[in-house]
């Protein structure tokens, strides 16, 4: 399977499950709590506005390659979102496709070293 022949909003479908996993690991280990409170922890940092700070963040680190792949991302037309700005919502696919793409390139190291920049106060291992 060719990752790049993939639709974008299946590598987003990705990036977004493998982004989340790694928020609630990396939130456990920080903080253990119910699940209740993790979770509510969690939808702070798994939304559109977030990752759209994430994708902020990480941009002075994306090679061209990740450059162009956030790029096309971005631009693909997306369902409008209930009380999400447009803007972020494209910005968080295109985050989400970067992950989603990493991760399925077994590119685990880059990965790591994204969400790390993104957020240098968690805590994140391989998967």
């Amino acid at each position: 399977m060719k990752i790049l022949d993939l639709p974008i909003s299946t590598l987003a479908y990705i990036g977004d499950a493998v982004y989340e996993l790694q928020i609630r690991l990396s939130l456990l280990k920080t903080h253990p709590a119910k699940a209740g409170t993790l979770h509510a922890e969690v939808i702070k940092l798994v939304n559109a506005e977030a990752q759209a700070k994430a994708l902020h963040l990480i941009s002075p680190y994306l090679s061209g390659f990740e450059i162009q792949l956030v790029k096309r991302a971005g631009n693909q037309s997306a369902p409008a979102a209930r009380n999400v700005d447009p803007a972020d919502y494209r910005q968080a696919t295109a985050f989400e496709t970067l992950i989603g793409y990493l991760y399925l390139e077994g590119d685990t190291k880059r990965l790591l070293d994204l969400l790390k920049k993104a957020h240098p106060d968690f805590i994140f291992e391989t998967l």
